[in-house]
């Protein structure tokens, strides 16, 4: 092997957690978030649905220890997506990895807001804060986006570790 088929090669890490990183995209980029939810149709709004979606498999995963590779993983494809999507918006070299560290902040702030809204019952506030950006929408368009990201984090806890690994979200 020579020293530039190494850079050919596809290792375990460039593909570990795509299928599933693919399914919770095209999950958080459901039309019905964006018309029954309101959900802003907005580079920002995409953003905040995918980090919804993706936290809320987070909470499901990483209660199990086995999951800590997966975990990572499917962190790592949140990171190669934002590190893409901000390079394909034309953002420069010098800029994209202060936004990718930023992007990656609000995921966490995200995911330890949307884990207390459900353990404490109260999941609108943290959608209103966080998905709607301080705009307040219609309380038929929280509670339709609390009662369909609350079914599915109970319809997650169902799904066997392998079959959400492989992107079979229920």
């Amino acid at each position: 092997m020579g020293f530039l088929d190494r850079f050919r090669r596809t290792s375990r890490q460039d593909v570990a957690a795509v299928p599933l990183y693919q399914a919770v995209v095209a999950r958080a980029r459901q039309p019905h978030w964006y018309l029954d939810g309101a959900v802003p149709d907005t580079l920002d709004g995409r953003f905040d649905m995918v980090a919804a979606v993706t936290a809320f498999v987070l909470m499901r995963i990483e209660d199990e220890p086995a999951a800590a590779q997966l975990v990572a993983d499917l962190t790592e494809r949140f990171i190669d997506d934002m590190d893409a999507q901000i390079r394909q918006i034309g953002f420069g070299d010098m800029v994209v990895g202060k936004q990718v560290g930023r992007m990656m902040g609000m995921l966490g702030g995200r995911l330890g807001a949307y884990r207390t809204g459900v353990s404490d019952g109260d999941l609108a506030t943290p959608l209103r804060r966080n998905l709607y950006r301080g705009v307040d929408p219609a309380p038929a368009a929280v509670a339709y986006v609390r009662d369909r990201l609350l079914d599915f984090h109970a319809a997650l806890k169902a799904v066997p570790l392998d079959a959400i690994e492989r992107g079979e979200l229920p």
